[in-house]
């Protein structure tokens, strides 16, 4: 193997940078040709690509985003629009593909390794949310950044007395609000793996009173349902002052932490000695502190599970 390519794909996360150095690097390191393919899939079908050198990686390990650009890409479900990427790839002579993203974005690459192009995928979301790995590149920076916000708004709670609802990201997991809520003391954490009833949170809001607690904070998965509407509901059970708070794409944003730049670049590497050892169609995961590589197909049959042990942990330190 000669040539390798690697593109990012689906949502941004901090650390996807980090990853796109260690691909670069350490193919350079091995002697191979390594390029970028820039807005992912939709790039890779227009032939947007260009070869890297150590200098087109250089000073961007501490950078959130990512250089190669993201974007849907709905040309690439259809047959045609992915034979059209392998065409692209086959012209410029590329032998393996590195493809940095979620689940999404990993479907895609099996689909390129089914029409005979080498992939192998690098969880990178901040959600958390790819079965088989401990984490994913993202999730560690997007939890700071919630924990920092949430520190700000404390502030603020304790000072006018109010109870604060804050919503973070999590359409179908709920790690970044679990991880989140336990790292700052929340109340009550709401995650869409789990149940809840507002009967429930009214009550330890009611106990926290009782003994002369002053404010109070709910996190809550965007999964779980409306912030807005869940401060409603506790107003008017309550009638104390509820405010929510959206955090939204500042989430996504940031500076990698240490621990995303050294998991990303511990993965991107793993990735080009995957290729370079004929592997093929697998994620690189990180278990008990190992790097590995994982059948698409093994670790995409699974199911995320949040650690509910953290989630059981949290109603008992609330208390």
């Amino acid at each position: 193997m000669k040539k390798i390519a690697v593109l990012t794909s689906g949502g941004d996360a901090p650390g996807m940078n980090a990853a796109i150095r260690a691909v670069v690097r350490s193919g350079i390191y091995y002697g191979l040709d390594v390029y970028g393919i820039f807005r992912g899939y939709s790039g890779l079908i227009q032939g947007e690509m260009k070869k890297l050198t150590l200098g087109s990686v250089g000073d961007i390990i501490h950078r959130g985003g990512t250089i190669l650009y993201t974007a849907r890409c709905e040309e690439f479900r259809t047959e045609a629009g992915r034979l059209k990427a392998v065409e692209k790839l086959k012209q410029a002579g590329i032998e393996g593909l590195i493809v940095i993203g979620g689940d999404g974005s990993f479907r895609g690459a099996q689909k390129l390794t089914q029409l005979g192009i080498p992939t192998i995928g690098v969880p990178g979301t901040i959600d958390n949310d790819i079965p088989s790995t401990d984490f994913t590149i993202g999730f560690d920076t997007a939890v700071n950044t919630v924990i920092r916000c949430i520190d700000q708004i404390r502030d603020t709670a304790s000072s006018h007395e109010r109870t604060y609802v804050v919503e973070v990201m999590g359409r179908d997991a709920g790690d970044i609000a679990l991880w989140s809520g336990l790292g700052d003391g929340a109340e009550s954490i709401l995650i869409p793996e789990a149940h809840y009833h507002i009967d429930e949170i009214i009550h330890r809001l009611r106990r926290g009173y009782e003994r002369d607690k002053k404010h109070s904070i709910i996190v809550v998965a965007e999964g779980v349902g409306s912030g807005v509407k869940i401060g409603e509901q506790i107003k008017e059970s309550t009638g104390w002052e509820t405010r929510v708070t959206v955090l939204g794409h500042i989430q996504r944003g940031g500076s990698p932490t240490a621990f995303d730049r050294i998991l990303a670049s511990r993965m991107g590497a793993k990735a080009v000695d995957l290729l370079r050892s004929g592997q093929k169609d697998q994620m690189i995961a990180i278990r008990n502190q190992d790097v590995m590589g994982i059948d698409f197909d093994v670790a995409l049959a699974q199911k995320h599970i949040p650690n509910m042990d953290l989630y059981e942990l949290a109603k008992i330190l609330s208390i």
